[in-house]
């Protein structure tokens, strides 16, 4: 559906480098990644904001590289919404139907039931001054899906959202686009946008594209340093990998953590935190990493806790109150840490 290939843009100091991606009919694609990335800047390029220096944009088989935005058929919806002030919800959400000399009754029937998609059909004689901030973002998706974009890039549409709102947006999101169809294209830095709408993710750091995958291969088998950090692997150490008897171990200098990895010599590996069970004695499993250690911390995080055992490297966990209080666990207790071979995700250094 959309194909982007060695896409790059120099703007100021900041440049977007050969840029490889494609998003398959009707997916719902996210981009991940920190503040500077780049994610905005290939967003706009997408929409045809900017021009790029090198490379080349395909939308259903077509070279829209020097195509006009309003010709490419791609609607694009901004974190602050970009409502026209003045105007009613009805006549945002038909403005650009109107500029294409729509009848007014086929807009008025459009606005309608895209608004009743949305939720807001009842609110389409208020301004947007009136409107909450979720109630504004609704009517912005409106006025971009009432078009019947091919393709529908949403910048950041959750960010300035309250965390009730956003996760009921999710839930919209979700439902609007398995109704319409629409292959959408979604930037965020919340970890939640992935695993509630994406089919499959793009990480981008400082203007590249580093790794492309399912949710779940991003987070537990991140291909760089950077991905395992980025997406809260924490357990993040560096040693030195050797097979021995069959086996692959990995010195880390304090312990020999063993792995289901055929990769030798210098690497660094990641293993998530709610992969390792913290236990106050020897956890009886088939896990063949366990470590005894000391909790050097246990720090409250919401409904979770984030538990440090010192095994002569530093393990973090994730687990709940419950747990805590249930295996007494408090700074300079003893406890032990274990985890399968499985859970351990090995890359080259």
């Amino acid at each position: 559906m959309l194909r982007i290939a060695g896409l790059s843009k120099h703007l100021g100091d900041f440049t977007l480098t050969d840029v490889n991606l494609t998003v398959a009919e009707r997916e719902y694609f996210i981009i991940l990644g920190p503040t500077g990335a780049g994610k905005t800047i290939l967003l706009e390029t997408i929409a045809g904001i900017y021009a790029p220096d090198a490379g080349t944009i395909t939308l259903d088989g077509r070279d829209v590289t020097a195509t006009d935005p309003k010709d490419r058929g791609v609607g694009m919806v901004y974190q602050d919404y970009m409502l026209f002030p003045h105007l009613t919800i009805e006549e945002n959400i038909g403005f650009g139907l109107l500029q294409r000399g729509v009848e007014p009754a086929r807009i008025q029937e459009s606005v309608q039931e895209i608004a009743g998609l949305l939720g807001i059909d009842h609110l389409l004689g208020r301004t947007p001054g009136t409107l909450s901030g979720g109630e504004q973002q609704r009517a912005a998706i409106s006025r971009a899906l009432v078009l019947r974009p091919r393709i529908l890039l949403l910048d950041e549409p959750l960010s300035a959202l309250d965390t009730g709102t956003r996760d009921r947006f999710r839930k919209e999101l979700k439902a609007v686009h398995r109704a319409t169809g629409t292959t959408v294209v979604h930037i965020t830095h919340h970890f939640e946008d992935v695993f509630a709408l994406a089919d499959r993710v793009a990480v981008m750091q400082d203007g590249k594209v580093v790794q492309v995958g399912t949710p779940d291969e991003v987070f537990r088998r991140p291909a760089t340093e950077f991905v395992a950090a980025f997406t809260g692997m924490e357990n993040v150490f560096y040693g030195v990998s050797r097979i021995q008897n069959g086996e692959t171990v990995i010195d880390l200098g304090g312990i020999s953590i063993r792995t289901a990895t055929d990769v030798e010599g210098d690497v660094c590996l990641g293993i998530r935190p709610e992969e390792v069970i913290v236990s106050r004695e020897p956890f009886e499993s088939s896990a063949i990493n366990a470590f005894p250690g000391t909790v050097t911390e246990v720090r409250q995080n919401g409904i979770f806790s984030r538990v440090v055992v010192e095994t002569g490297v530093p393990f973090v966990a994730v687990l709940t109150r419950q747990s805590i209080a249930r295996l007494d666990l408090a700074e300079g207790k003893e406890a032990y840490v274990t985890f399968k071979a499985s859970a351990v995700h090995v890359f080259m250094r």
